[in-house]
C-alpha cells in the first residue's frame, strides 16, 4: 500500500514522471491479471431516479429533459440475450435508484442465469436499498453489485448529493457481509472536492475491501445545477487509477465512457494508466438516448471500439474473474481484496 504523501505525489504527476507512474500500473496490472481486460455488458434499465445529485441530469428534480422509461424484465432478457451472443458473460443491470426496478429485477435475475445456463456474473448498480432487498437479490442469484461513493467527504458528499454518507457506506459493508463482489467509485475534480479528499477515496477502498472502483472525470451535464461547473481534467482521474493500481494492485478499475466523453482517446489513456475493465453498452437504441447520464450527446462504448483499444494495447478481452476457479491469472479475489488461494 501507499502512504498519502506517496499517493498526492501520483495524483499531481506530469510529464515523465507520469510516464513512470503508468509503466508501473501497466506491470501490475500484468502481474495480477496478465495482458487482459474484462469486457461487461451493461443493459440500462430506467431513467428515473429519486435522489437529486447536483451532477446528474437524471436528477429526481430534472424533468424538462427526462422522458421517463421503465425496461419490463421481458425486454432486459432480450438484452441479455444479445450480450451472451457477443461473447460476454457480465450482465450489468444499471438504472436510476428508485423502488419500481425491484419487482423487474427480481424476475429477470433468474431467467438471465437460466439463460447462460448459470455461468454468468450478475452486477447490479441500482443505488441504495435496505439489507433485506440487498439479501433477496443475492439469493436469487446477483453476484456483484456496483455503489459509487462519488466522493469520501462527507460535507461535500451531503451537499452534492443531499444525502448522508454513513447511508451509502452503510449499503456498502452490507453487500460486503452478504458475500457480493463489490465495487464503489469516485468522481475526480467534483466541484468543491481537496485533493486530500481523493487520497481519503483511495485509502477508503482499503477500509473498505472493495474488489472494484471506478474514477470517472466531473463532467457538467445540461439542465443540473453543476452545468456551468468547469469540466474535469482526465490527467487527474488517469492518475487516480494509476494510483489505485498501485495502492491496490488486484482491484478491478474499469476505463469509463466519461474519460472518452472528456477527451477523445480518453478510454485508451484509462487502459494506459492501468485500467483493465471496459463496459459496452446494450441499451435498445431509444432507451439509450433517454438515459441521460452525461446528457444526449455521451459517448457510447460499443463492442468494436473496446476490440479496437485493446488490440492497440496489445491486450484482449476475457469474461469475469469472479467466475473462474482456476489458479494464476484472474485468480478471484477474496472479500477484503486479497488474492485468495484456490483448491
Amino acid at each position: 500500500m501507499l502512504t498519502r504523501s506517496e499517493i498526492r505525489a501520483y495524483l499531481t504527476a506530469t510529464g515523465s514522471a507520469q510516464e513512470e507512474l503508468f509503466t508501473e500500473a501497466r506491470r501490475l496490472r500484468k502481474e495480477h491479471f496478465g495482458p487482459t481486460v474484462i469486457l461487461r455488458g451493461v443493459i440500462e434499465i430506467t431513467n428515473v431516479c429519486r435522489v437529486n445529485c447536483d451532477y446528474c441530469p437524471m436528477r429526481r428534480d430534472n424533468t424538462r429533459e427526462n422522458d421517463r422509461y421503465f425496461m419490463s424484465s421481458d425486454d432486459i432478457v432480450k438484452r441479455a440475450r444479445d450480450i451472451r451472443e457477443a461473447g460476454i458473460d457480465i450482465v450489468l443491470l444499471q438504472g436510476g435508484e428508485t423502488p419500481r426496478n425491484l419487482v423487474t429485477v427480481e424476475d429477470a435475475i433468474p431467467r438471465i442465469r437460466e439463460l447462460f445456463d448459470g455461468q454468468v456474473e450478475i452486477l447490479l448498480n441500482l443505488g441504495n436499498m435496505r439489507r433485506s432487498q440487498y439479501e433477496r437479490l443475492r439469493n436469487l442469484g446477483a453476484t456483484s453489485y456496483i455503489l459509487k461513493h462519488e466522493t469520501s467527504d462527507p460535507h461535500l458528499h451531503e451537499a452534492v448529493r443531499h444525502e448522508s454518507l454513513d447511508k451509502r457506506l452503510r449499503c456498502l459493508r452490507d453487500l460486503l457481509n452478504l458475500g457480493y463482489r463489490v465495487g464503489t467509485g469516485l468522481i475526480s475534480s467534483l466541484p468543491g472536492q481537496s485533493l486530500e479528499s481523493i487520497i481519503d477515496d483511495i485509502e477508503l477502498t482499503q477500509t473498505l475491501g472493495v474488489h472494484m472502483c471506478s474514477v470517472a472525470p466531473f463532467v457538467p451535464a445540461p439542465n443540473t445545477p453543476f452545468q456551468v461547473e468547469p469540466a474535469g481534467t482526465n490527467e487527474l482521474a488517469l492518475n487516480t487509477i494509476a494510483a489505485l493500481r498501485l495502492h491496490r494492485p488486484q482491484m478491478l478499475i474499469p476505463s469509463v465512457s466519461a474519460l472518452e466523453k472528456t477527451s477523445a482517446g480518453g478510454q485508451s489513456r484509462g487502459l494506459e494508466a492501468g485500467a483493465n475493465v471496459m463496459t459496452v453498452n446494450f441499451t435498445g437504441s431509444s432507451d439509450r438516448k433517454r438515459y441521460l447520464i452525461y446528457g444526449k450527446d455521451r459517448y457510447i462504448t460499443r463492442k468494436r471500439h473496446v476490440e479496437d483499444l485493446t488490440r492497440a494495447s496489445d491486450l484482449h478481452t476475457r469474461g469475469s474473474v469472479f467466475l473462474t476457479s482456476e489458479t494464476g491469472t484472474g485468480t478471484p479475489l477474496g472479500a477484503g481484496g486479497e488474492r485468495r488461494r484456490v483448491s
